[in-house]
């Protein structure tokens, strides 16, 4: 986000501005994840009326390269001060539909984050490509190793599954397993180096 423009009547506007716009409503279905969002219609209803009355306007931009959406909004004050910012992502598809889906999604992610307001993301699903992955749990004798290792190098155990975003060892899934033992690593260096210096 470039901030260079600013004026500090932009920054008192917007300030008045998001004390009295509220949460976009959660109107539209995502038929995939059978859940509600707020669309972009949504949003943009939210949020002009009470951008306009406070001396603000936005503007966005859409582009596509070849590979990949970008939208640039520009949220400007009468003063004569602006802010910009760009969001890009990858469409799902490489076709006009694809390209559109993804510039409307960023059109509205866009607008929400620029103004302080919160709406529902279910739709960014069909946009991007970025899916989460969904990985295997580790088997038990991986989940055995790690707690010996644990154990060993004197981590706290509640401490390590916190940091994991996990309840207990079984839980962790295969893609943290290489972070988790470059972890173990660091720490074993440390453990070292500290006994020898001593």
């Amino acid at each position: 986000m470039n901030l260079e423009h600013t004026t500090p009547e932009l920054f008192t506007a917007l300030a008045k501005m998001q004390g009295e716009v509220e949460n976009a409503t959660k109107g539209s279905l995502n038929p995939h994840f059978k859940s509600k969002y707020a669309d972009l219609a949504e949003v943009l209803n939210t949020v002009r009326p009470v951008l306009a009355a406070n001396g603000l306007s936005v503007i966005q931009s859409p582009s596509f390269d070849g590979s990949t959406c970008h939208v640039t909004t520009t949220l400007a004050h009468s003063s004569g001060g602006y802010i910009t910012g760009t969001m890009s992502c990858v469409p799902a598809k490489q076709d006009g539909q694809g390209i559109g889906a993804a510039t409307t999604y960023l059109r509205r992610y866009s607008l929400a984050a620029v103004c302080g307001v919160a709406q529902e993301d279910d739709d960014g699903q069909t946009a991007s490509h970025s899916k989460p992955a969904s990985h295997p749990l580790i088997s038990a004798a991986e989940a055995a190793r790690i707690k010996e290792n644990i154990a060993e190098l004197g981590i706290d155990e509640g401490a390590f599954m916190l940091h994991y975003g996990v309840k207990s060892i079984t839980s962790l899934t295969t893609d943290k397993v290489a972070s988790i033992d470059k972890a173990f690593i660091a720490k074993a260096n440390n453990v070292l180096k500290n006994q020898t210096t001593v």
